[in-house]
């Protein structure tokens, strides 16, 4: 019997999947030679520390930088092992995780557009690790992708109109550890009131929409449980403090209220803040449930979660890493030009072309810096607008078929 050499077992391991290993060996060599300190990591894991110690949580100041707890309660709870390794240690895991996560994230956004080809995963996430979202991600130890799988997890395992005992565990869970993925529910919950009035009944979106609400509502009632003090704060004040997330104006905010505040040169564009997300909230809702209303589900969970990284209070550059289902929808619905122009905005790290920094330089920018500084929510804003009025190829696949 031969040998089998390292050179035999090399070739036996498929393109794709090298390709996709050699471009995360880079990306975590580029990551340690740019010195990352993973700094959102290391609130979560002071966080974590703090419940453990019984201290005040949403008093706590971590890092040099002094950065404060802002997510509920719920997330404090999981962040509890994170005290348990070493600093270098957990970067490592944080990393190694981030990039497992990314592949489980580019294989559900393939499931979500119908793409069946399981290696076209490592092609596409040898690319997408690439992207300012999800280099960012990484940088700070971040739980976009993580967040992102709960969501496509839950939405993509069964087609609309499927429902059993799992279905919204994975949608509560993401919007029990951060609030922007409860706009999923109120899709749901828009979608299956929709069709019962154009005479159905509407059921499968509102049973959905009722097991995402029954797991946020359980995990954040454990929470209160836990954390009785901490969880009373939280919800009776800090939800309402979206300052103590940061400044409104800084470029990594692609949020509408960033881009506003840039645009207006104020630090709070409170009241046309309020009355543009409310009306950007209903465009992107009603884009979401008429896709999903005539089975397009794909366009549908893009279109929702556009929205909801635009309405929120703050959207951080690294948040936008649902960019990955969005490149791939538009490209393989034929939107060829509108799929690379997309991957050239999140490709490029274009919000970080504009003065930034110490100063407040974001409420000083103007021409060609303020159009840069708005790159991610105008592309946001164009792909509502396409998926307006997009109508699907006849015979096209899509996962989540009209019920």
């Amino acid at each position: 019997m031969s040998r089998m050499t390292p050179f035999t077992a090399l070739r036996r391991v498929p393109l794709g999947l090298g390709v996709c290993l050699l471009s995360f060996a880079a990306f975590w060599a580029a990551q340690r030679a740019a010195h990352v300190s993973m700094v959102d990591l290391m609130v979560y894991r002071a966080e974590g520390a703090a419940v453990l110690a019984g201290d005040d949580l949403y008093a706590l100041r971590a890092t040099t930088a002094r950065l404060p707890a802002t997510y509920p309660p719920f997330a404090a709870l999981l962040f509890t092992p994170l005290s348990l390794p070493d600093t270098a240690l957990l970067r490592t895991l944080a990393t190694a995780g981030n990039l497992a996560l990314l592949v489980v994230f580019v294989r559900l956004s393939l499931k979500l557009v119908g793409h069946a080809r399981v290696r076209t995963v490592w092609w596409v996430a040898a690319v997408a690790v690439w992207c300012e979202p999800v280099w960012a991600t990484v940088r700070y130890g971040q739980i976009n992708l993580l967040l992102a799988v709960l969501v496509l997890w839950d939405l993509t395992r069964r087609p609309a109109g499927g429902h059993d005992r799992w279905s919204g565990l994975g949608l509560g869970l993401a919007a029990a550890v951060k609030l922007t993925p409860a706009l999923f529910l109120v899709f749901l919950l828009a979608t299956g009131l929709a069709d019962r009035l154009r005479g159905g009944r509407g059921e499968p979106w509102l049973r959905h929409a009722r097991g995402a609400a029954v797991a946020f509502a359980g995990a954040t009632l454990l929470a209160a449980a836990v954390l009785p003090y901490d969880s009373w704060r939280f919800w009776t004040r800090m939800v309402l403090h979206a300052s103590r997330v940061g400044l409104p104006e800084d470029t990594g905010n692609q949020a509408l209220r960033g881009v506003l505040a840039r645009l207006l040169h104020t630090p709070d564009p409170a009241a046309v803040w309020a009355a543009g997300a409310a009306v950007l909230a209903a465009l992107g809702l009603t884009v979401a449930v008429r896709a999903e209303s005539r089975g397009r589900r794909a366009w549908a969970v893009c279109a929702c979660a556009v929205t909801a990284l635009l309405i929120s209070p703050v959207s951080w550059t690294h948040h936008w890493v649902w960019c990955v289902p969005l490149v791939l929808l538009l490209w393989t619905r034929g939107h060829r030009a509108a799929a690379l122009g997309t991957l050239l905005v999140f490709w490029s790290y274009i919000p970080w072309w504009v003065p930034h920094g110490p100063g407040r330089p974001g409420l000083h920018l103007g021409g060609t810096h303020l159009l840069l500084s708005a790159g991610y929510g105008v592309t946001g804003v164009l792909f509502l607008a396409l998926a307006r009025t997009s109508s699907p190829r006849p015979g096209s696949a899509e996962a989540g078929v009209k019920p």
